[in-house]
């Protein structure tokens, strides 16, 4: 079967669009072949910086002939009916319709749609320009004369050729001229824009990938990165180092590359007294390079690896050194910032105010930057005030947390005024993503104790699903105090998230809240914290996804998870003891029962049948029911002393002896006695298993 082979050649296409766009072109293509009746076996995309380009093979080489019969209106309708048809199924009279009788509906009009498969070059012609056209660039440009013009074309970067040629495996090929603003599909494409400037002519998939090979562009992305991390770890063996990998870094350089050349580059060890974390950020954020260690150990070493899209003939040295140049300009201005936030501001006289508000030294490097930050009054939110007011929510909030997870209280305090001051120190302000990690490290140069040096950094985290958890008890209680506030501030001005928008990242700060809560085994009434029973319902859709991350069953979940249940650790544990009962053979057979009392409890509930306040003794005439009420008695007991000392595993045994009686209840009983104080007191009974079982979960709501 044809094989169809598509490329889009353009000016350098920003590494971080180049993954998606190149997907978004092969569901576009196909998506687009599937709607008007072809079919393939496969296809793949491909991508470099100057190019898309569409693998797809397999494709039929014609759409399928269409029969349509549309149904009408009956014959005797009145004329706009019939008109309306006629109109929708492309006939120009009744005459053209054929009528079809129906011994209960009568006589009515269908029409019969005849529409001839069409050749694929035919379909490719037709959908191609749309889909180049309103291609869905995040950002999009036009350029040259035309741009000028109503309706011109608008591409990421300038859109230079286009490839488009189709046919069977083994012959000749065809080429499919559709044309969009002056640039027309063929079968001529270019290598690397130095090394292989000449046109090359192209048929199919194999031969368009080993000529681009040929004129040094590999095609395959994945390729490119395997080939720029394999050479960087070999070059960094070579000379006694390992090579710190970054993935985010190396999916971007093989975006910047069409044929990688991996390099060596150095500086001087100077700068190594820089942290680890400046100099990786410096070298990864201005040069897109990587950095070396020395093998089996943290400390970095002072040779980078670059990566290059030439290959020259003086092994790269003028590349290196130009490289270097620009390293080491960067890491003498990066120097500057770390050894100026070791230092006093100049301003001092102006800072003893907010000193004295929060009590802070003001002979302290990273203390003058808190009392900084407040001077300024650095807004956090236009409806939430200053970053200065904003910490003196954290503190006061922290404060009375700690009572809760048995930090100590001075610690946290201090902890809570300092874990913002690194939001004014320069390393912060060139590198925004080291906050709270230089906070640590300029807590520590002046003396603090080292929980409040953790916590300086840690109260950030989680900041998501696999990042770490605070273990010190003064980073949990000043992470919680962050996310807290955070959250109960953005409700306070009704800034919630919506649908997919969630601009203040609020979902990860309460997921973040659940992590610490459950991980770190905190009982905190968040109800009383938060005040807010919305921003309650919030949490527990956090927890509902975090539990069901964790394996635990949607059903169970809802089974214990009651509106105003506030302590999210013992929600867990709850979830975690049901799952363990319902699997058991004791916890099935309960559920069955317990379901079935529930069901037909609830049913005469609707009905409005009469039910006694509580058991009679007297009116229970048979052992079943006598048997039922003594054991859901003893088990209602230990079941509710088990919670209260929060065994729930113990609670759901002390419910599982209720098996035997509940289904010898069923089996000697009928519920719905003639003797209306019998029926009522029986149904009474039934209402005690369901208010025993949900000392621990609402059965009704397990599946199964």
């Amino acid at each position: 079967m044809p094989n169809l082979l598509l490329e889009l050649r353009s000016e350098e296409i920003p590494a971080r669009m180049q993954r998606k766009a190149a997907g978004d072109l092969k569901k576009l293509v196909t998506d687009a072949l599937v709607e008007a009746g072809l079919s393939y076996e496969g296809a793949r995309e491909y991508w470099t910086p100057r190019r898309l380009a569409l693998d797809i093979h397999g494709l039929t080489a014609r759409s399928a002939d269409v029969r349509e019969e549309r149904k009408g209106p009956r014959t005797d309708a009145n004329e706009k009916a019939i008109e309306g048809f006629l109109r929708g199924a492309g006939l120009s009279s009744v005459s053209e319709a054929q009528v079809v009788s129906d011994p209960k509906k009568g006589d009515f009009y269908v029409a019969v749609i005849s529409k001839p498969g069409r050749a694929t070059e035919e379909i490719v012609t037709d959908i191609m320009p749309g889909i180049i056209r309103d291609f869905p660039w995040p950002k999009s440009m036009r350029w040259g004369k035309a741009s000028s013009k109503p309706g011109a074309l608008r591409w990421v970067r300038p859109l230079q050729s286009i490839v488009c040629t189709f046919g069977p495996e083994h012959e000749e090929t065809t080429v499919i001229p559709f044309e969009i603003d002056g640039i027309t599909a063929s079968n001529i494409t270019y290598g690397h824009r130095f090394h292989a400037p000449e046109p090359i002519t192209v048929r199919r998939f194999d031969d368009y990938a080993a000529n681009l090979e040929k004129a040094k562009v590999i095609l395959d992305a994945e390729r490119r990165k395997d080939i720029i991390l394999h050479d960087a770890r070999d070059i960094a063996f070579a000379n006694g180092l390992e090579l710190v990998e970054d993935e985010g870094l190396l999916e971007e350089v093989s975006g910047l590359v069409e044929w990688p050349q991996v390099l060596m580059g150095s500086f001087e060890e100077d700068y190594l007294s820089i942290p680890s974390e400046i100099i990786r950020l410096t070298i990864k954020t201005n040069q897109k390079c990587f950095v070396t260690r020395k093998q089996g150990e943290e400390t970095l070493s002072n040779k980078f690896i670059l990566v290059s899209n030439i290959q020259v003939s003086d092994g790269g040295k003028e590349i290196v050194h130009g490289n270097g140049k620009v390293v080491r300009a960067r890491l003498s201005d990066a120097l500057h910032f770390w050894k100026r936030d070791q230092g006093n501001l100049p301003d001092l006289e102006t800072l003893t105010a907010s000193a004295a508000k929060f009590g802070l030294d003001i002979n302290k490097p990273l203390d003058q930057r808190m009392a900084k930050l407040d001077a300024l009054d650095v807004t956090f939110h236009a409806k939430l005030g200053t970053q200065g007011a904003r910490v003196a929510r954290i503190r006061t909030l922290a404060k009375e947390l700690a009572d809760i997870t048995g930090a100590d209280a001075a610690l946290v305090d201090r902890a809570a005024v300092l874990a913002k001051a690194d939001l004014r120190t320069e390393a912060v302000g060139e590198f925004p993503e080291l906050q709270g990690l230089m906070g640590r490290k300029y807590a520590v140069l002046q003396g603090e104790d080292a929980s409040v040096a953790a916590a300086i950094e840690d109260h950030y985290k989680p900041q998501g699903p696999s990042d770490r958890v605070p273990e010190d008890k003064v980073a949990i209680t000043t992470a919680l105090a962050d996310k807290l506030d955070t959250l109960i501030g953005f409700w306070a001005i009704d800034e919630k998230p919506t649908g997919s928008k969630d601009p203040f990242a609020l979902r990860r700060a309460a997921l973040g809240v659940v992590r610490i809560l459950l991980e770190r085994k905190v009982r905190l009434p968040l109800r009383a914290t938060t005040k807010d029973i919305d921003l309650l319902s919030f949490f527990h859709d956090r927890l509902k996804v975090y539990l069901r991350d964790q394996g635990a069953r949607h059903d169970l979940i809802d089974a214990v998870l009651t509106p105003d249940a506030d302590d999210l650790l013992m929600v867990a544990r709850r979830v975690e003891a049901l799952t363990a009962f319902i699997t058991s053979e004791d916890g099935k057979n309960l559920l069955s029962g317990t379901k079935r009392a529930t069901q037909l409890l609830a049913a005469e509930e609707k009905k409005g049948t009469v039910i006694a306040d509580g058991v009679s003794p007297a009116l229970l005439k048979l052992d079943a029911e006598k048997e039922l009420f003594a054991a859901i008695s003893s088990a209602s007991k230990d079941a509710s002393d088990a919670v209260a000392g929060e065994d729930f595993r113990s609670a759901m045994e002390a419910l599982s002896k209720l098996r035997g009686p509940v289904d010898r209840f069923f089996e000697d009983v009928l519920v719905n006695d003639e003797d209306a104080a019998i029926r009522a007191n029986r149904l009474a009974l039934l209402r005690l298993i369901r208010e025993a079982t949900g000392t621990v979960a609402d059965f009704s709501k397990i599946s199964g």
